[in-house]
């Protein structure tokens, strides 16, 4: 009889390169699989059909995997001008075919348009949920479900490469643009129509794609080298503003009690023992004090990496 592999307590960030056709589930599983941990989540989903950033929060880190959820993302997005599919990406059938009659500045034109603040309808075709149910199931048995336009902010819209009928982008944007419907737009309004070939992942927040690791070369590594790759659980609140503790406070700051600090008030701190220095979690400043919101406990301080 197959005996379980025994899972371990481990704490950090590990920032996965997702494979083309995995869901974010599937890769997560295994590289919790690979790694024995006993704790783990990704922040945001990737489709199937993307590929690029994954972070995968582990142990401890799961705390705070929601700012990673609400960071700005950065896409490399390939479009294909001159035809709309049915999934507005490669997966589905074509419907509509348009000769491509464009050029660079008309497409400066309209990249310069759709970034800003736009309003965004939520594709079918995506896990929005509706009475329970993610959108592509509806989708998928003929079902049109109303669907909210929603606001969301295009910080960026950078061409990369124009290759007519091929569009390669790199797009910086707020959390739950969906670049599907952003290729599909863009295609309306140059007058040709245009789907979602290829979509990467480059960044999330502070996180970035170059420090990021593949399914396979994680496999191949033992144990140690493994472990080496997580990162803090604070780096996914880099940029946030920062408070030392004393170190006679510290203890008493992981216990939840509130201090009196000479700090501005601010919605959200990392705070940290001053020495040895040591990530403690993070907090707000309200009326000159210091409110802790969510903590690691005193084995998680030791044991993060």
């Amino acid at each position: 009889m197959a005996t379980k592999t025994p899972r371990r307590a481990l704490h950090g960030v590990l920032l996965l390169d997702k494979p083309l056709g995995w869901t974010s589930n599937d890769a997560l599983q295994k590289a919790k699989g690979i790694l024995r941990a006993e704790k783990g989540g990704h922040t945001g989903t990737l489709d199937p059909l993307a590929t690029g950033l994954l972070p995968l929060c582990f142990g401890a880190a799961t705390k705070w995997s929601q700012a990673s959820l609400d960071a700005d993302k950065r896409y490399r997005a390939t479009l294909r001008l001159g035809q709309r599919t049915s999934t507005a990406d490669g997966e589905g059938e074509v419907i509509e075919q348009h000769e491509v009659d464009v050029t660079r500045a008309d497409i400066d034109a309209v990249l310069l348009r759709f970034t800003g603040p736009i309003d965004q309808l939520p594709p079918m075709h995506s896990a929005l949920k509706h009475q329970g149910r993610a959108l592509y199931d509806y989708a998928r048995a003929g079902i049109e479900v109303e669907r909210e336009p929603r606001r969301v902010t295009v910080h960026a819209l950078d061409i990369v490469e124009w290759q007519s009928p091929t569009l390669v982008i790199d797009v910086t944007c707020s959390k739950g643009t969906y670049i599907r419907t952003l290729a599909e737009d863009l295609g309306a309004a140059l007058g040709c129509g245009a789907h979602l070939a290829a979509l990467r992942r480059t960044g999330s927040g502070p996180l970035e794609l170059s420090k990021a690791v593949t399914l396979e070369t994680l496999a191949e590594m033992d144990e140690a080298r493994r472990d080496a790759l997580l990162l803090p659980p604070d780096v996914l609140l880099a940029g946030w503003p920062e408070v030392q503790l004393p170190d006679d406070e510290a203890g008493r700051f992981l216990t939840g009690l509130r201090r009196r600090v000479a700090l501005a008030d601010a919605p959200a701190v990392r705070v940290y023992a001053t020495n040895p220095r040591a990530f403690l979690g993070s907090a707000h400043i309200a009326a000159g004090e210091l409110i802790a919101d969510r903590l690691l406990s005193p084995l998680e301080v030791q044991a993060s990496p």
